[in-house]
């Protein structure tokens, strides 16, 4: 039998062992001990091989009869099936899931526009003098795509196509190459728009958009980890990760380029002026020459549009309301009345309305239509002041963007700009499409669903720009669309019936006082309970974890003071190690089926070891800095 084998039955003989002894004995058993024994159950059936969904609706229809019988027998059928009924209905109106088949139908709109090869070679260009430059590459690669797809068995397996068999070519080692595609793929959990994040907020009732803004700079933060890991020990042990040859290296230029070059300046912007001004190149037409320098000016033309943008912002001006104000020596019109039997009434004014009495009670007439003899103006209801003055921060960040702007141009060739025009054709377009998707979400421009409905349009644009789109593509990604949400919708529908279930037989009522009788700090909840989902996230599926262990730690946050937020950006970040942890690592398994046949599955195994580490780092200082994945959501939701 298979070493994987072993590990896997005795992981489960552990389950049944722990359930033994935990359990009292029989003439002691309750309800809640039930729950309990369905707790474990659903664990060992779902690491035998069963269908999640299927099994959860199974063993809850089950537990769910018995808890009715043990109080009702006659009606316990009838009680079962109504409840069946109600969770199913509660899915299928649940507003929040209605984002899930979209986002995942732009992810396949995007895998099929055939961006990720383009992106993929412009990336390893750009970076080719960065010690493990493929393997940086294909991080950065799978973090793009995974933010404009989602889909974690999409991105590793064309990434295990496209990347894998190139590092490999190039002499890395094979648990560096595969633990880059593996942990790089598996991004996409964190990474808005994420459906991990609004599986959780359906199941924790918290915002979505909250999540998203949440989860945007740990998600950052764990690949520049991931980054940081490769380009270190690449510069440790070349040989693991030797650089790039010249060959690979080799960028061609266009016949204008070559024309420059030999009769200018070998950098881009002195070579086109120069082009430009008295006696042109003859083999290089005005437009060529124009239309490059546009391309060569566009990072200078974005920075400066990015902080004129910050520039207004942060001295924008503020409106102060008048309205309840009025003018020295004046007394307000709506002061003046004279009480009259029967209530209030209006000052009386012969030939329509007068200005109120000043100073000495002398009042001024005005006739209808005729302007005041007063020479002060009326007062104003919100008068605008003075723009502020910008802070010291904002021109010290001026002065670095264009510093760094002056060092970028300074090294810009000819070269570059090749490589620069290949990141225009691949990245900004997935840039824009992200920028579109996530900035409307956590701005509160659109809903999740409203912002997945321009994704999905956004990636049908570009699979018909990339010339791409056809009806048998378009018909692929319905029906994979269709199978990954119908997969989604049957998992929330087994996991409220086996919620319900547990609830109904007591088992979270256990649960609860079992870890308030620990006394536990908030501190010790949180480490018990991220130890717990990384130890469930060897044998189970992130999907398992949310929809089974999530609705069992979510009533025990408000006990610990705990922001349910803040709990599920750990959370996942935490279940990122579900990908990547034995036996169950489906990032291996997608891996293991495109790779060459001399890539064992221990390799892969051991390759995703060092970034698994790396993953605990990330929630260590997430959880000492919780700014990280709260600040934003501070800043846009003043939460």
């Amino acid at each position: 039998m298979r070493k994987e084998a072993w590990f896997g039955l005795s992981i489960m003989a552990l389950v049944v062992v722990g359930l033994f002894w935990m359990m009292p004995p029989p003439s002691q058993i309750t309800n809640g001990h039930m729950g309990l024994l369905m707790l474990a159950l659903i664990v060992v059936a779902i690491m035998l091989g069963f269908p999640t969904a299927f099994t959860l609706m199974g063993l809850g229809t089950m537990f769910t009869w018995f808890a009715y019988h043990s109080v009702n027998p006659s009606l316990a059928v009838q009680q079962t099936l109504d409840l069946m009924v109600q969770r199913t209905y509660w899915v299928m109106n649940n507003d929040v899931l209605i984002s899930v088949p979209l986002f995942v139908f732009m992810g396949y709109l995007v895998e099929r526009a055939n961006l990720i090869e383009r992106l993929f070679k412009s990336l390893h260009l750009a970076t080719s003098r960065i010690p493990g430059s493929l393997a940086v590459a294909t991080i950065i690669t799978c973090a793009i795509f995974a933010t404009a797809s989602g889909i974690i068995g999409a991105v590793v397996t064309l990434m295990g196509l496209l990347a894998f068999p190139a590092m490999l070519r190039a002499g890395y080692g094979i648990r560096l190459s595969a633990g880059a595609v593996t942990a790089g793929g598996t991004l996409g959990i964190l990474i808005p728009p994420s459906v991990l994040l609004i599986l959780y907020g359906a199941t924790a009732g918290v915002s979505v958009m909250q999540l998203y803004a949440g989860a945007l700079f740990p998600g950052i933060m764990l690949a520049g980890l991931y980054v940081g890991y490769v380009i270190i020990y690449a510069k440790i042990k070349p040989r693991i990760a030797p650089p790039l040859s010249a060959e690979d290296r080799y960028v061609p230029l266009p016949k204008f380029a070559e024309v420059i070059t030999k009769t200018g300046s070998n950098n881009v912007i002195a070579g086109l002026i120069g082009a430009l001004k008295g006696k042109r190149n003859a083999d290089v037409s005005m437009r060529t020459v124009v239309g490059h320098l546009v391309v060569a000016l566009l990072p200078l033309l974005a920075a400066a549009l990015l902080m004129g943008s910050i520039y207004h912002a942060v001295t924008a001006q503020t409106l102060v309301d008048t309205s309840g104000l009025q003018e020295m020596g004046a007394v307000a019109t709506t002061d003046i009345v004279e009480p009259e039997a029967g209530g209030l009434q209006e000052p009386e004014a012969e030939g329509g309305l007068q200005e109120p009495p000043v100073e000495g009670g002398q009042e001024t007439p005005v006739t209808a239509g005729a302007a005041p003899e007063s020479p002060q103006p009326p007062a104003e209801t919100a008068a605008p002041v003075e723009r502020h003055p910008a802070p010291m921060g904002y021109w010290i960040a001026l002065g670095i963007c264009f510093a760094g702007l002056a060092v970028f141009y300074a090294i810009f060739t000819f070269v570059r700009l090749e490589i620069f025009k290949m990141l225009l054709g691949s990245f900004f377009p997935l840039a824009l499409l992200i920028l579109g998707v996530l900035g409307s979400i956590i701005m509160g421009l659109a809903t999740p669903t409203e912002a997945a409905a321009m994704g999905s349009f956004g990636g049908l644009f570009l699979a018909v720009a990339y010339g791409r789109f056809n009806w048998t593509m378009l018909k692929e990604a319905v029906f994979l669309t269709a199978k990954t949400s119908a997969m989604v919708c049957w998992l929330f529908v087994g996991s409220g019936i086996f919620a319900a279930a547990f609830a109904l037989l007591g088992g979270q009522e256990i649960i609860n006082a079992w870890v308030q009788s620990l006394d536990m700090s908030p501190v010790q909840f949180m480490l018990l309970a991220q130890i717990i989902i990384f130890l469930l996230g060897w044998p189970l599926e992130w999907t398992e974890i949310i929809v089974i262990f999530m609705p069992i730690f979510i009533p025990l946050l408000a006990h610990f003071n705990i922001d349910p937020l803040f709990f599920g950006l750990l959370v996942a970040l935490n279940l990122q190690t579900a990908f990547l942890s034995p036996p169950v690592a489906m990032a291996a398994f997608y891996l293991k089926g495109v790779a060459p046949p001399h890539v064992t599955l221990n390799q892969i195994f051991l390759g995703m070891m060092p970034f698994m580490a790396i993953q605990v780092i990330a929630i260590f200082l997430l959880y000492m800095f919780p700014a990280i994945g709260l600040w934003l959501p501070s800043l846009v939701y003043g939460r």
